[in-house]
Formats: C-alpha cells, structure tokens, sequence
C-alpha cells in the first residue's frame, strides 16, 4: 500500500464508484479502500438474513418469507431513466456488459386520494383524470386542445433551433409563465411538475422553464424507449450490481480496490491539502481524495434527513395495474407538505425476492422526527404487509473548498426513487476533480438489450 496515487477513493456507494471507474478510464492511477468488508456503502444491497440484522437485532427473519440469498433488497432504492444521465455513463464506460437490466411496469402518481397512471403519451395524457376536471364537456374540449397543443410544443421544442420557441425565451420565462400561456390549470401543473419533470417541490414554477422542459423531454424519450408503461429501467439482483460493476471497470483500467480497511484515516500537510490516506500503520500516498461524507465528517454539515419504510409483501401495490415493478409519486401539494414523497415497488420479476414477493419502499425529506407517522400517506397505499421496517438516515453535503484541499465529497443520498439528482452530482465532481467534462452524446442502443 506504501505507493503514490493520483486519486484515493473512500467508500464503494454508487457515487464514489462511478468516479472510481471514470478516474481509471482516465489514466489516473486510483486506489479504492472501504472500512467495510462488502461493496455498496450507503447504497448496498442486503439479502434477508443482513436486513433483519441492521433492523431487528438478532432476530430471525420467519421461515414463510423464503430463502434469505433469494433476496437483494437496496437500502437506496432508485430507478434509471431510459434515456437518462446514468444509462449515458454506464454505455459512456461499457459497463452495461456486467449488467443486464429489466423495463419498470408502471409509473404512476397520487392526486386527490387516488393512485392514477401518469400518460406515456400525450393521447394517453389527454384521456387521463389528471387532465383538468371540467363538468361541461365543451369546456372540457377546448382545454384539452390547449394541453395538447402544449405538450407539442415541449415535444417538438429544440434549444439550438429558435424556430420551434414560439417567441418564448426559456431561459427568462419562468415554469409558472409558460404553463399560464398555455391555459393550464394547477392540477395539470401539479403532475406535469412532479410526476413527468421529477421536480422534488415547486420552487420550480418560479424558476426558468428550460429546465422543466428539457425534464418532459427526457421523460417522453425515455418513455418511447421500451414503448413501455414507464421511462425507467432496473437492473436484474438489483443496485447492488452498479457499484461492483464500476469497480470491476477500475480494475481493468489498473485501479486497485481493498475492502475491509479499517479507520482509513486522510492525512493533511500544514497547508491543509490531502496528501495521503492511513490503514492499518500504512500510508498510501495521494494528490486527491474523494469520498462520501461519513470519512470527512469535519468537512460536511447535515442538511436534512430522509425517512424511509420498507415493506415485503405478497401482493404488487393495489391499483397499479398488478404492475410487478412501479413508481409512485406523492407530490407534496396533495399531502400539505413541503416536499414530495415516494413509494417504489420492485419485486421477484427483477430477482430481488422470492417468487410471489414483492419489496416496497416509501422515502420522503423528513419533516418531523416520527417516520411511522409521517410516511402513513404512502404505506397507506401499500395494503397488508408481512413485515415493515422504519428508519431516517441524515444528509449531509460538503462544505469544503476542494481547491484549496484537494478533498472532493459526494453529498448523501436524496429521498427521490430516481437517479437523476445523484449523476447530476457524480458528474459535477468529476468535472471539479479533473476540469473535465464526461462526454455524454453516446449510442443509448448500446444498451437495448436492457428490455429483457
């Protein structure tokens, strides 16, 4: 270990790997340590025997729930866009060949007490209950023609083309403007804002359209990828896969991983800059180090915390459409909060459970200290479990000026069940730790073997 390198990483969650694996594709010489004997981090995977450790002590898990290795239940569960930032990585790094991935049944979304499918497509949007409620069938007609004519200025909306701006300036125009010209209501709003652009509360509607648009866009794309009932994808044993995969990539790239290394504690010259990392009476030197919060805990501040139930169930969540893998969007206006909450759903289709079982998530950004009770609107719409586990974790993010340290630390995981948010910041470290930006623009059917 007594070696220089150019990148120390600390901790195997997704992020830190994907940088692991993107650093190594580079040239960059990287050494990969965590405290912990097995990948994953925060974001790991548990089989039904480690679940029932970290929750019930020293319980048994009931022998009716099946084999504990027929389960891989992701402590941060998230869904990929089809066409997504994350799938662009992957293809970017060829990883998608350790991989294989399965379409996601449904995505769908809470409005005035009921679950409903969010459309996949504009006929579907303009035959959807969430599309403005109105008791005259002329009105309803004529609001519906305004919708669409909407949704076809999104779909045909081309940033570099001024053509197809219609006169409207996206980047000045706020969210909230936009919607108006088009006539449309708040409910409309509500699901277009949460369910398709993934916004996590509305201080979009006061913020720059672009955004929201080139959101609906990637929906819409994603959606068209797998003409299926969702724009998400999953990969088949679950998250766990991601982060072994993206050390696998280092690997072969002539980065070199070490688990169970205990303390790894960063050392420091009297300037303050990184300048090595020790383990066991052995120090490894480095130019940089990236890590996740819990290593430089002097150098983060909480900024929240996620509450979190998981369930196992025998039955898919009612009112999906039977759907064996499922996205369910709470926007925070239906429940009076300050922001949304989620409820996913995967299940034996994806290999995570025994036949007939299905696992359920629901996270929210907490606002109070009792999750049982804060989380009842989304385990309400679960129906009978056989057994739920609470918890909240903290988030943090850094606070550190990596230019004058040479420290790059990740930010912890949101409660969202997508992975936008979580590349978005990957990449944004990537760019702070190289100057660098990753090219993107790749052939995303590289990855069409996904569908099965």
């Amino acid at each position: 270990m007594d070696e220089e390198y150019d990148v120390i990483v600390l901790g195997t969650g997704l992020k830190e790997c994907i940088l692991s694996g993107l650093l190594s594709v580079d040239g960059l010489k990287v050494l990969h340590m965590d405290r912990n004997d097995y990948y994953g981090g925060e974001s790991s995977s548990l089989n039904l025997n480690q679940l029932w450790k970290r929750f019930r002590g020293n319980d048994s898990p009931p022998a009716h729930l099946g084999s504990s290795r027929d389960y891989n239940v992701d402590m941060i569960p998230k869904f990929m866009m089809a066409n997504g930032t994350l799938v662009r990585v992957l293809i970017h790094t060829d990883v998608t060949k350790y991989l294989y991935f399965k379409a996601v049944d449904g995505s769908y979304v809470f409005n005035k007490g009921k679950v409903h499918k969010v459309p996949a497509t504009d006929m579907e949007a303009l035959k959807s209950p969430l599309m403005g409620i109105f008791e005259k069938r002329r009105a309803r007609n004529h609001y519906k023609r305004r919708a669409r004519k909407f949704f076809i200025y999104v779909q045909d909306y081309d940033e570099n083309d001024p053509k197809t701006h219609d006169g409207f300036d996206l980047t000045r125009v706020t969210t909230r403007e936009l919607v108006s010209k088009y006539g449309l209501d708040d409910n409309t709003l509500d699901f277009i804002g949460h369910a398709i652009a993934l916004h996590r509360d509305d201080r979009y509607l006061n913020e720059p359209a672009l955004d929201t648009v080139k959101r609906m866009k990637l929906y819409a794309e994603s959606v068209a990828r797998f003409q299926g009932g969702s724009p998400y994808i999953y990969p088949l044993y679950g998250l766990g896969e991601l982060p072994q995969a993206f050390a696998r990539l280092s690997a072969v790239y002539g980065g070199t991983c070490m688990l169970n290394k205990p303390e790894c504690k960063v050392e420091f010259n009297e300037e303050g800059k990184v300048i090595g990392v020790t383990s066991e009476g052995e120090t490894a030197r480095c130019k940089k180090v990236v890590c996740d919060p819990s290593y430089l805990p002097n150098k983060v501040r909480k900024v929240g915390k996620v509450a979190r139930a998981i369930a196992i169930m025998s039955h898919p969540i009612p009112n999906t459409n039977d759907s064996h893998s499922v996205q369910v969007i709470l926007p925070q206006k239906q429940l009076g909060r300050i922001s949304d909450m989620y409820l996913f759903c995967c299940s034996y289709s994806h290999n995570v459970a025994p036949k007939g079982k299905f696992i359920a998530f629901v996270s929210t950004e907490a606002e109070t200290d009792n999750p049982e009770t804060e989380l009842k609107p989304g385990t309400d719409l679960l129906g009978p479990v056989d057994e739920i586990f609470y918890d909240m974790y903290d988030r943090y993010e850094p606070v550190n000026e990596p230019t004058l340290d040479n420290c790059f630390i990740s930010t912890s995981y949101d409660a969202t069940t997508h992975f936008e948010s979580t590349v978005i910041d990957v990449l944004n470290m990537y760019t702070l730790i190289t100057g660098k930006v990753v090219d993107l623009s790749v052939d995303l059917s590289a990855a069409s073997a996904a569908e099965e």
